[in-house]
């Protein structure tokens, strides 16, 4: 009986395993060997150049440009997406009247439900130059010399799509935040008040150690994302101006269906997968590590 059992779980298990090894765990197996071959999408015969894809990396400014604005991104989105929204969650919970939660909650959300194309274009209208509503609010406050081309110049363009970026997640993490705040029983705090500590303190003491394995979650969710993006650089300026706002999935896709080099876009492919793969596993580990100290 006990074996028949275990010959039922495989049945369930099975389907899911054969779709990952399909769809997930080939195709990232095949891109790891075709990114050790010279070939473009009408090549009948790749030819084998070794690590030559990744030497071409290696000394490509643009792949090092792209991969320094990805590295911004995800720092910025750490700061945004992880700190903020948890101050944020945290301010929702104790310092907002209860009528007021569910409607600030509300609004704070939308953005998420908006799609990254729709929001980027609507923030390409917004950083206009001409009739953008942010030069014109800075030129209404007497702040001309604050005026940009905000997505035209290699300085802003990138800080711009970053920013439209954490308008659209924020609200998204800091309800993952406040669901993880309200799970954490009501008497640590009642406690805590007693023995005289304020809301601050009760902030850092209870609320930020009890949320830790949500804040793993985001985080790993943040800096692979931040790893990852792609749509938002895509419709604001396409990686421009003069390879500026370049990250990985840009240059990736520019070499693959613009410039037709499959091999190296294949190469770049491999280092995105590697990069959130470490920051994963670390993020776990660390995760795993303090919870058994805890």
């Amino acid at each position: 009986m006990h074996v028949l059992n275990r010959w039922r779980s495989w049945v369930w298990v099975l389907p899911a395993l054969a779709l990952l090894l399909v769809f997930v765990y080939y195709p990232i197996v095949e891109n790891l060997r075709l990114s050790l071959y010279s070939w473009n999408a009408f090549s009948a015969h790749p030819v084998f150049v070794g690590l030559d894809n990744y030497k071409t990396a290696a000394e490509d400014p643009i792949f090092w440009r792209a991969l320094r604005n990805n590295t911004v991104f995800a720092v910025t989105s750490l700061v945004f997406q992880v700190g903020f929204s948890l101050v944020l969650a945290a301010v929702l919970e104790e310092f907002v009247h209860q009528r007021l939660r569910g409607i600030l909650r509300t609004i704070y959300f939308i953005p998420a439900v908006i799609s990254i194309t729709v929001a980027g274009i609507l923030f390409s209208f917004l950083y206009n130059p001409q009739i953008g509503l942010l030069n014109r609010a800075l030129g209404a406050l007497g702040l001309v010399s604050w005026q940009h081309s905000w997505l035209g110049e290699p300085g802003t363009a990138m800080w711009s799509i970053i920013a439209m970026s954490q308008w659209q997640s924020i609200g998204y993490t800091a309800i993952l935040f406040v669901v993880a705040i309200q799970r954490v029983p009501r008497e640590f705090y009642e406690a805590a008040r007693i023995d005289g500590a304020g809301r601050i303190r009760s902030f850092f003491a209870i609320t930020v150690p009890m949320v830790r394995e949500m804040t793993t979650l985001i985080t790993i969710l943040t800096i692979s994302g931040a790893f990852l993006v792609f749509n938002e650089v895509m419709v604001m300026t396409a990686g421009g101006p003069s390879n500026s706002s370049q990250v990985l999935g840009t240059w990736l896709y520019r070499n693959a269906f613009l410039n037709d080099d499959m091999g190296y876009a294949s190469a770049i492919a491999t280092v995105i997968f590697f990069i959130t793969l470490l920051i994963g596993a670390s993020q776990i580990y660390l995760s795993r590590r303090r919870r058994i100290e805890w």
